[in-house]
């Protein structure tokens, strides 16, 4: 369907006027298509040259086309990577089949080698296309090879390997066997072979070799219970009786492995393994090795001490010549230390300083630190605002570059800003323009990037910038919704409001349908997820809440970021602690009700809540203790007892050891509470949450003799509100519950 043909038929249904009818659900669908085909319209991916002289991206066309443009990064000029006709005339000569050359069937595009040809998959295979020449010949897909982590990201590169690992001179292989590490000389000789390997306390396979090839960092783990989790598929595809799967899968409190360090010198056949004392309890899951660094001039190493209940977290250094350890960073926290997304850390090997990522002043910022006593030579970034993520450090020029949060007084303090500071945290300079959220893609030797930026009610603005001063090279595309607006669609509307406190501002959206009457009343749905892990409530234009297009049948949704979310204050963080039951919701009831103190069409009388996964168990939870405010929810795959969930996301804000507080937030032991309506969805082969949490708080439904619905779906892992089935009796089901409406969806 075109988009004109959409945008009438959506017009048509505007008119149309009741809720919840066959007409709506209609709308609705059509107005999703239309979204989805103007986001994809929307895209801007670019992709940059090996050079970083210029890059090219697809931009979408109306209709459903798209082509293909290269920009110069020195000048900002625009042209068309590749003449479209006779890429399209070459494809159908070699394919047999008609190509259109504004819908190429063309993925993976690249420029390799000198950029004189094109390499691009088909569905037919690979193809070379010679800018040049416009000859059409197949190709080869690009060689894997090893991937090296993205610049300065907090990860290093694998460690583990079934096979040798070679030292950088060549001159040293190591290799696991039987539990214990093997080295050998470049010809095959053994050199050393550790001996206290066994099977309850074995060496990992994973390996580090020091710059110099002289020392070598082993992992040793020791061996404990895996917590089974057994899933029972009803309905294979290849047989008629059930079959069960198996899984590995560690639940808070569970003994787990302590994986260590040991320092090999092959030369002088002998190990060591650093003071325990200062790495006590460490935290690890299952098969996950210690994050080690060398230092550049090979005197020593690096390791990060996670201590389990995640209140501290240690930067320890070992002496390569003595094996003596020293503790370097001491991070501490009374509540919980966000390790999981708040960490990050760089080996500064000619200063010997590192860069380290802390909320010790209550907000998330960079440190720079003494890497041989521990002190803190300057604090690199501060204000009452968070560094998201490290983009880059530049040791040669000291300075970082960063993607910040709140970082611009005024704009919403979840919109993500790209910046720069010195190691001495002067010279603050924000690079990036416009009032939304920036995601940036740098070239390679960081001299331009493309930022992109949108607001949800903004869309996005595709720029070309200097990364010197971030000056504005060139505008690259300036999108438009009239298209969309043509068809009805309004515009989300950005809310704001105070919280618990009456001081700190609750940020959220509200979504309204194609045919809102400001002179009617709409009942109020939430899309939630509380997790602790980061914000949710959309701040780009190209993302929406799940099942956003839910508002045609002639409801009013919304999404928002209580206290206990992520990407604020450590304060507004600690919320969550051991607290995961409060999941923002004094916050969250106070924003809807100064929305609808605004917007009286919102019916605060009939407000419904929905999510998935912790979104799952918040939905729930709305209806357990604030069943006097929600009526309805719908709570899909939700880990209902944080007893029952994965180790690593449960004790990092719930805490360890296991206390009462787990047992007292449990949507199981507080299922009796329960008002309003109930649709419980599961899938039977969660490999995410136990599923077996969702049928726990069945059964202590059924015995506290309380109604609800409930659809299990056969076949489906972590997430099923996404099948088209479960979606449409979700709509269906709030039109029962909230519109007392029979659903004439089919």
């Amino acid at each position: 369907m075109s988009s004109r043909t959409l945008i009438l038929a959506l017009c048509l249904g505007c008119v149309l006027g009741a809720q919840g009818t066959r007409a709506d659900y209609q709308r609705a669908a059509r107005m999703k298509e239309l979204v989805a085909e103007e986001n994809r319209r929307m895209a801007v991916d670019p992709a940059w040259a090996e050079d970083g002289a210029s890059f090219w991206y697809r931009r979408g066309l109306p209709g459903g086309g798209q082509e293909w443009l290269r920009v110069q990064a020195r000048t900002g000029r625009k042209a068309p990577a590749f003449d479209h006709a006779k890429l399209a005339a070459g494809l159908a000569k070699a394919t047999g089949k008609p190509v259109d050359p504004v819908k190429l069937p063309i993925e993976g595009l690249s420029f390799p080698g000198d950029g004189s040809q094109l390499l691009f998959r088909t569905e037919e295979g690979w193809w070379r296309f010679n800018l040049k020449s416009a000859a059409l010949t197949t190709g080869a897909p690009p060689k894997a090879g090893p991937q090296p982590p993205a610049p300065d990201s907090d990860d290093e590169p694998s460690q583990r390997t079934a096979g040798l690992v070679i030292s950088p001179d060549g001159r040293w292989s190591a290799q696991l066997q039987d539990s214990n590490v093997v080295i050998r000389a470049a010809g095959g000789k053994e050199i050393y072979r550790t001996t206290d390997g066994t099977t309850a306390d074995a060496y990992t396979g994973s390996f580090l070799w020091s710059p110099d090839s002289r020392k070598l960092v082993a992992q040793r783990s020791s061996q404990v219970p895996i917590h089974k989790v057994t899933l029972v598929e009803s309905s294979p595809k290849d047989q008629l009786e059930p079959r069960t799967h198996v899984l590995d899968y560690a639940k808070p409190g569970d003994p787990l492995p302590v994986v260590r360090p040991v320092l090999i010198d092959p030369a002088a056949r002998t190990q060591s393994a650093p003071d325990p004392a200062l790495a006590p309890t460490p935290y690890f899951g299952y098969g996950e090795d210690l994050r080690v660094i060398w230092a550049k001039d090979s005197s020593r190493y690096f390791y990060v001490h996670n201590q389990r209940g995640h209140q501290v977290l240690r930067v320890i250094a070992v002496d390569a010549a003595t094996g003596a350890s020293r503790l370097i960073v001491d991070e501490r926290s009374a509540t919980f230390i966000d390790y999981s997304g708040k960490q990050f850390l760089e080996v500064l090997g000619d200063t010997d300083e590192l860069v380290w990522m802390s909320e010790r002043d209550g907000w998330n910022h960079l440190y720079l630190v003494d890497s041989r006593t521990g002190a803190v030579k300057s604090q690199i970034t501060r204000g009452q605002w968070v560094v998201r993520n490290v983009v880059h450090v530049d040791a040669k020029n000291r300075e970082i570059l960063f993607m910040a949060g709140g970082i611009v007084p005024g704009q919403d303090p979840y919109y993500l800003q790209l910046a720069k500071v010195r190691f001495d945290g002067t010279g603050l300079k924000v690079l990036t323009a416009g009032d939304g959220t920036h995601t940036i893609t740098l070239n390679k030797d960081h001299s331009a990037f493309v930022d992109v930026w949108s607001r949800v009610d903004q869309p996005p603005v595709a720029e070309l910038r200097r990364l010197s001063d971030g000056g504005l090279v060139a505008e690259l595309e300036r999108f438009d919704a009239k298209a969309l607006a043509a068809a009805g669609w309004r515009a989300p509307e950005r809310f704001v409001a105070k919280g618990r406190d009456g001081q700190t501002d609750i940020h959220g959206v509200i979504y309204r349908p194609s045919n809102y009457d400001p002179a009617k009343r709409y009942p109020v749905i939430e899309y939630i997820y509380a997790g602790p892990q980061d914000s949710f409530a959309p701040k780009a234009f190209r993302r929406q809440p799940l099942h956003w297009d839910m508002v045609e049948l002639g409801f009013i949704l919304v999404s928002i970021d209580g206290m206990g979310t992520s990407n604020r204050s450590k304060a507004f963080h600690d919320v969550c602690w051991k607290n995961l039951g409060d999941a923002g919701f004094p916050d969250r009831i106070l924003w809807m009700k100064a929305a609808a103190a605004k917007d009286p069409a919102m019916d605060l009388t009939r407000v419904g809540i929905f999510g998935g996964s912790a979104g799952g168990q918040d939905s729930l939870r709305g209806l357990l203790a604030f069943g006097d405010f929600y009526k309805a929810g719908v709570s899909d795959c939700g880990c209902h007892d944080n007893r029952m969930d994965k180790v690593w996301w449960n004790e990092q804000w719930m805490g360890w050891p296991i206390g009462p507080h787990y047992a007292e937030q449990s949507n199981v032991t507080q299922a009796a509470r329960l008002q309003g309506g109930l649709l419980l969805l599961v899938g039977e082969l969660d490999s995410n949450v136990d599923p077996s949490s969702t049928i726990q708080v069945v059964n202590a439904l059924v015995k506290a003799d309380k109604d609800f619905e409930m659809l299990v779906v056969p076949g489906s892992n972590h997430g099923t509100m996404r099948i088209p089935h479960v979606e449409r009796r979700v709509k269906d089901f709030f039109v029962r519950q909230l519109l007392d409406v029979r659903p004439r969806a089919n």
